[in-house]
């Protein structure tokens, strides 16, 4: 039985029977050469399924191949998967007397809302579980699996309890999909944003500046500035106003928004004044690890009226949260990076048209990127106190607008007890990245906590005070994690107005250096972002350094161009490179920066002609 959320919307159910069913088989196999394994938590996932135990011995990945045949064998023993229910005390009795510790600690909690538990049993093997499962094991294609790897994971996320063995498998409805898969993923892993971006030169990190901390090379500004760019282009014409605040703020802000008492671990340490006034005790300042608390005082600058709302507040604020050293991953988990973010403070009538217009700007965003691996994921609070703020009346209410939001808007999405944020439910947009891990891509919340917290109020049209609520929004979430989506959806190939060099001119001879010097100064007057080819290399090197790079336009010149004042065009990912007219080159090229055209991505080159690019 899973304690955490699993995505289950995409997944045929036969393909999540199956999976779930190797879960248990691969706990009963463990059993077999670990007999006093705890069981923890076995779920299906998108690629295949995982168990977490807690070992007496440990197991490494030379284990896997020999667990591996286990599995195998026990399929082809046709074990079939019987259910039981029972009350409070026989369940828990049965969980003890098997020495299950962990799910006898799981099973005492949830018999708190449930009269009744289920059990699976196949073979010896049994197991507290919700279900469902195949018939039988035979109904498994005995080829269809294979063990992945081993990981470490705290029992109930809690880096305080015990760090389980966690094992993962590879499961598929056939034996060639499996095999299909494993050779899509090894070259994905061609694509990680990690490898991508040492070799384009986007980003780096260094130990001496900080795990988690990238640093930005001139590359990887220039993606970042060009998306926000247009980020606040879009924002302008929707009625946001842009605002800028610290970095830092005192430890009083943050126990007012309840970031301390219920984010405090995901916050870095403070920091003390340094100040000795005998009368007082020294200021604590924390790095901010959210925009929204200082957004509220500028709310609070002074009074509201209706007539002001909605007020859309945007910034591009860098934030900072202490990531775990061993959950930290390239782009996908920093710890400091800089948001997308704005707070949209309104009535109660208007809450819903503004999530609308929130959605909207989502879908326009995805749409435009290309970004095709997208589902949407309802968060919703559940009963624990010390993760959630109190209050069962709001909680309801928001998160039946935001479902109500989302089924008339016919936005398909599945639901996700315990994934809220600690002051609201949330639409939550995932994806997953080349190895197929589900991550978080942005996110809308509705906020009716910190209205209360922080006593914000408007005058309402009848004179009276009333409270508004807040609508937290972040289309492209963090530059960091949106860019490291973006390299390994494209593979590094930026379109033309992303590109960090959007056209090298490379020269076939030195004696055509001026004419390509010339065009590189006129573009650069164009806000084009070209460059000449300066190196000693032979042409034909000069070209595949280009295209190594995944420079998205090559602008050739040699004798024939200097004479006719054109260029010869080759393109990324195209299969034939065409001479143009100087002219009529930079007009396409003027339509391709400034229009923002998605030319080129990944391995699809678009035509160059002037009347295809307009209808994009």
């Amino acid at each position: 039985m899973s304690e955490k959320y699993e995505p289950k919307f995409k997944m045929d159910e036969s393909l999540y029977r199956m999976r779930h069913s190797l879960a248990h088989i691969l706990a009963e196999a463990v059993l077999q050469v670990r007999p006093k394994a705890q069981l923890g938590f076995g779920p299906p996932v998108r690629t295949g399924f995982y168990y977490d135990m807690l070992l007496e011995e440990p197991l490494t990945e030379t284990d896997l191949p020999d667990i591996e045949k286990r599995m195998r064998k026990i399929i082809q023993g046709k074990e079939t998967f019987k259910r039981e229910d029972l009350p409070k005390d026989l369940a828990v009795q049965k969980l003890a007397g098997m020495g299950q510790k962990l799910k006898v600690e799981y099973a005492e909690e949830l018999l708190k809302t449930n009269p009744t538990l289920s059990f699976y049993s196949s073979g010896p093997f049994v197991d507290m579980c919700e279900g469902p499962h195949v018939e039988d094991t035979s109904k498994i294609p005995v080829m269809s699996f294979r063990l992945d790897s081993i990981a470490g994971s705290y029992w109930r996320g809690d880096s305080t309890r015990p760090m389980l063995t966690r094992i993962y498998g590879l499961a598929f409805p056939s034996e060639n999909e499996l095999k299909e898969f494993i050779k899509n993923r090894e070259l994905a892993l061609k694509r990680d944003h990690r490898k991508l971006g040492q070799e384009l030169e986007l980003f780096a990190i260094d130990e001496l500046v900080g795990k988690g901390l990238p640093l930005w090379l001139p590359h990887g500004t220039v993606i970042r500035e060009e998306l926000e760019k247009f980020a606040k282009e879009l924002e302008f014409k929707d009625g946001y106003v842009r605002v800028a605040t610290p970095h830092i703020a005192n430890g009083d802000l943050y126990k007012k928004s309840g970031h301390l008492p219920l984010y405090k671990d995901s916050m870095f340490p403070p920091m003390r004044s340094v100040e000795k006034d005998p009368d007082s005790p020294p200021e604590e300042f924390y790095l901010k690890p959210m925009n929204c608390p200082h957004h509220h005082m500028i709310y609070l600058n002074r009074p509201r009226s209706y007539r002001e709302l909605p007020l859309r507040l945007a910034e591009y604020g860098t934030v900072y949260r202490y990531e775990k050293s061993g959950q930290l991953a390239g782009l996908l988990r920093v710890r400091g990076l800089a948001m997308n973010d704005a707070h949209i403070y309104c009535t109660l009538e208007q809450v819903k048209e503004e999530i609308k217009k929130v959605v909207a700007m989502h879908k326009l965003y995805y749409e435009k990127f290309r970004m095709d691996k997208i589902w949407v994921r309802l968060s919703l609070h559940d009963q624990d106190k010390g993760k959630f703020v109190e209050n069962e009346e709001l909680w309801l209410k928001t998160e039946e607008v935001l479902r109500d939001v989302l089924k008339e808007l016919k936005v398909d999405y599945e639901e996700a007890v315990g994934e809220a944020a600690f002051y609201g439910p949330k639409i939550d947009y995932q994806t997953e990245n080349v190895l197929g891990r589900e991550e978080t891509a942005s996110t809308v919340q509705l906020d009716f906590t910190s209205p209360e917290r922080f006593n914000m109020e408007f005058a309402a049209a009848d004179g009276t005070k009333q409270r508004p609520f807040i609508i937290h929004r972040a289309p492209l979430g963090t530059h960091e994690r949106f860019i490291s989506f973006l390299i390994e959806r494209w593979g590094g190939a930026f379109p033309t107005w992303l590109s960090p060099t959007q056209v090298r001119i490379v020269p076939v001879a030195e004696d055509f250096l001026p004419y390509a010097e010339k065009l590189s100064a006129e573009l650069r007057d164009m806000l084009v972002r070209a460059e000449v080819d300066l190196s000693n290399d032979s042409f034909s090197k000069k070209v595949r350094n280009a295209i190594t790079k995944k420079i998205p336009n090559i602008w050739i010149v040699g004798a024939n161009e200097v004479k006719d004042q054109t260029i010869t065009w080759r393109r990324y990912a195209a299969e034939k490179q065409e001479q143009v007219p100087l002219e009529k080159a930079k007009s396409i090229l003027n339509t391709m920066v400034h229009q923002r055209i998605m030319d080129n991505f990944g391995d699809i080159a678009l035509p160059l002609q002037v009347s295809t690019i307009n209808k994009l």
